[in-house]
């Protein structure tokens, strides 16, 4: 059950940074305005407090393998968003994210 916890937190914390920042380039790149940055930058907040409900303490840990996750989901929120398609070097390096994630986040550690 943590492991399914933590794996929901990441998926809610990703959605509130990717989308924070796609809200922000939304409102400076396309020319949506302020009340778009002001969405991102308040998503971007929500991330930063979701990400310290994970079970695990190290924060480091934690965000070194969210990184993966940042990967993963940035490569998902461009398919649906902006029409992206990703060639098979872009799965492949997200995949490898993913796994690194996993590892990171959930290997058997000794006392740790």
């Amino acid at each position: 059950m943590p492991i399914l916890r933590s794996a929901a937190l990441f998926v809610v914390a990703a959605f509130f940074e990717i989308g924070g920042a796609w809200l922000i380039w939304q409102g400076v790149r396309e020319h949506r305005g302020w009340l778009w940055m002001t969405g991102g930058v308040l998503a971007l907040g929500a991330y930063g407090f979701v990400a310290t409900f994970q079970p695990d303490a190290h924060f480091g840990r934690i965000l070194a393998a969210y990184g993966g996750i940042f990967v993963a989901g940035s490569i998902l929120w461009g398919m649906v968003a902006d029409g992206y398609r990703p060639d098979r070097w872009d799965v492949t390096g997200m995949l490898i994210c993913l796994a690194g994630m996993a590892v990171i986040m959930w290997a058997p550690r000794n006392g740790a």
